[in-house]
């Protein structure tokens, strides 16, 4: 048996800013939570390097992803499915 504690991969969402890169885009994720201290919301966002197989994201695209293996150097997250397409 085998010691190893299977933990659960993270999932996230957010919208595509780039699909200029081969089997690669750029999504942003925004983040909302209240300051510890002066009780105010705050937005927080960063962007992350989705591996996307097939090119289909398009910007503007809502998408979740999921934690994976690095894929390369900056990407470590790949495309889960696409909540919405861009009008």
């Amino acid at each position: 048996m085998s010691d190893k504690i299977q933990r659960r991969k993270k999932v996230l969402s957010g919208t595509v800013v780039s699909d200029k890169m081969e089997k690669t885009c750029v999504v942003l994720v925004r983040r909302r939570f209240q300051h510890p201290l002066y009780k105010k919301t705050v937005t927080q966002s960063k962007r992350y390097k989705v591996h996307d197989e097939n090119n289909e994201c398009n910007i503007g695209d809502q998408v979740r992803m999921v934690e994976c293996r690095p894929v390369s150097k900056d990407k470590t997250w790949r495309l889960l499915e696409i909540l919405q397409k861009a009008v």
